[in-house]
């Protein structure tokens, strides 16, 4: 289906009704879907502290363990794409709910798993479940916010819930594995899933695109083929460096992802819609949100081992000082969805990488012995500025899609995020375990053992260890200068974060502007795909007053217009009239 399909009516027709305004059902709504998207997100880190605890009793070895907490983004990020083009199938409130159920068996599996394999298994089906629950999500919000002012607030509040599970992970699985068993980590997920299956039959609509023709199998097993490579190559060469393997596994992601996309141009039933990304507004809001990722996962690991083997915290207390700056910034995503609304959205966006720029330089500053404020309010100030980014880069990108494929456009919203997640932690983490090598390289104790000298060189906690296994000054003058090793690290790997967040608000200015201007409902912009859909999408579009009671087929604003109902043209590849 292309973009023609949705041209707007000519001048001289009547203008059509205003798009409807949401009420109570839909907030309310909004509120239920959170819980999903903040339990996926917080699955991410809460395994954090538990490691040690598992370790103990399942006894994984080395590789085991890796698995254990690389699996599930694995999975989740394999399956993204597949899962949101089914939900513009068979209905994406019924992709959420299965999702939920399974998500919440999969929970109650990993909590009592009696193996390392056992719990490798279940976190692989908790990826499943949480790519059918993410870009059901951020669908649904596209389905029940049709008013441009209102779904940019509810986006806002989602990217919001989205930033805080992966900040409040840690935390909550600090406090259960003080007072429970390592398995509670989990089982908090499933009184979530129970009130989702309950409440979402009752608040969300279902929709899905009856025009959506066959399900592209062989496209599904491409995406998964060039997902999972691509984010495990990447990973691999963030942990350990470029190495032959990786860099294979790498390149065969590339190429299975070139031939995903060659898939997808000549299917006769696509599981993506292409013309998406000749929407220079579509395109560049996954480049944008793909940027901010890129910074915040980057950054991330440098802030957790700072305050953990710099300033010497427990877990616990880093995991708490840890949220302080994203419940600091709670705010910052509805403020630019206010503000998007005063001004143009591409300098919105701008602002928000410029504000980001300024916290990594700040950041930049930072020495061992520095006020504990000085990394938070730093910390605060980079958060912010990518809290505004994302929250407005997926709205741009939800509100420019058709109703009918907002599930695969959530799907590469979120892989975008997924990647560029993954490329900050190599290219970041490289950059400060370069600059830490290299400072440790002279500072290492004469007749040291080879294998301690090169565990001190690789990492901080390396060289922390080491350093406890010497005698008095030589190991505290070992530790002050790993510790500053690895700061200087971290200026550089920040500094780094800077410049790009430099370049992409220059990249915003010039691909965004025009295309969200106050007042315009018409996001798509001249410079846009000819007949793009405008900022409502078909919201705008009059009301199916046909359409069988009791059906799955989009109703009301959602429904597909004019010439969208003939699939026999749409599976042709040919535009309708």
């Amino acid at each position: 289906m292309s973009f023609t399909s949705y041209t707007s009516p000519p001048s001289s027709q009547p203008s059509q009704p205003a798009p409807p305004s949401a009420g109570r059902r839909e907030w309310t709504a909004l509120a239920v879907l959170l819980l999903p998207c903040l339990l996926v997100s917080m699955d991410v880190s809460v395994l954090y502290f538990a490691v040690p605890f598992l370790t103990a009793e399942l006894e994984p070895s080395s590789v085991q363990q890796l698995w254990i907490l690389d699996v599930y983004g694995f999975v989740l990020a394999g399956l993204l794409i597949t899962m949101g083009a089914l939900g513009d199938r068979i209905g994406r409130r019924r992709l959420l709910l299965s999702g939920a159920l399974l998500f919440g068996l999969a929970s109650g599996a990993a909590a009592y798993a009696q193996s390392a394999e056992m719990l490798i298994a279940a976190r692989a089906l908790l990826g499943i479940g949480g790519a059918t629950l993410m870009p059901s999500t951020l669908a649904l919000i596209r389905n029940l916010f049709h008013d441009a002012k209102q779904r940019g607030k509810a986006v806002a509040i989602w990217s919001s819930a989205m930033m805080g599970g992966i900040a409040v992970g840690p935390v909550l699985s600090g406090a259960l594995l003080e007072h429970f068993w390592w398995g509670s980590v989990f089982l908090i997920n499933a009184p979530a899933m129970v009130l989702l299956l309950v409440c979402g039959p009752l608040l969300l609509p279902e929709f899905k695109n009856p025009a959506a023709g066959r399900f592209d199998l062989p496209g599904s097993l491409l995406s998964l083929l060039a997902m999972l490579p691509t984010v495990y190559g990447i990973k691999e060469i963030a942990r350990d460096g470029l190495a032959p393997r990786p860099a294979l596994v790498l390149a065969a992601g590339l190429l299975a992802a070139a031939a995903f996309v060659h898939r997808q141009r000549t299917a006769r039933h696509p599981m993506l819609d292409l013309e998406l990304f000749r929407h220079r507004g579509f395109s560049v809001s996954v480049l944008m949100n793909l940027l901010a990722m890129f910074a915040v996962v980057g950054c991330a690991v440098f802030f957790t081992q700072y305050l953990q083997t710099v300033r010497g915290m427990s877990p616990m207390e880093a995991a708490l000082w840890n949220l302080l700056p994203t419940l600091a910034v709670g705010g910052m995503a509805p403020a630019a969805a206010v503000l998007a609304q005063r001004m143009d959205r591409a300098y919105v966006i701008a602002l928000g990488f410029v504000i980001a720029a300024g916290g990594f330089v700040w950041l930049s500053w930072l020495e061992p012995g520095s006020a504990l404020w000085f990394v938070l309010v730093a910390s605060s100030v980079y958060a912010s500025g990518l809290v505004m980014v994302m929250s407005l880069g997926n709205e741009l990108a939800i509100g420019l899609a058709p109703p009918e494929r907002a599930g695969s456009a959530s799907a590469l919203l979120e892989s975008g995020t997924e990647l560029g997640g993954a490329l900050g932690m190599a290219i970041l983490g490289s950059i400060g375990s370069a600059v830490y090598r290299a400072d440790m390289a002279g500072v290492l104790p004469a007749g040291l053992p080879s294998a301690a000298a090169d565990a001190a060189r690789e990492t901080l906690a390396g060289a922390a260890a080491v350093a406890a296994g010497l005698p008095g000054r030589a190991g505290e003058s070992l530790l002050t200068a790993a510790r500053s090793a690895f700061t200087d690290g971290l200026q550089s790997a920040v500094l780094g974060a800077a410049g790009v967040m430099a370049c992409a608000a220059v990249l915003a200015v010039l691909l965004l502007r025009g295309l969200g201007r106050p007042g315009a409902e018409g996001e798509a912009g001249a410079a846009g795909v000819a007949g793009a859909p405008e900022a409502g999408g078909a919201a705008a579009a009059p009301r199916d007053a046909a359409a069988p009671a009791g059906t799955d087929a989009p109703t009301g604003a959602d429904a597909p217009t004019g010439a969208d109902a003939p699939a026999e043209a749409d599976a042709a590849g040919t535009p309708a009239p």
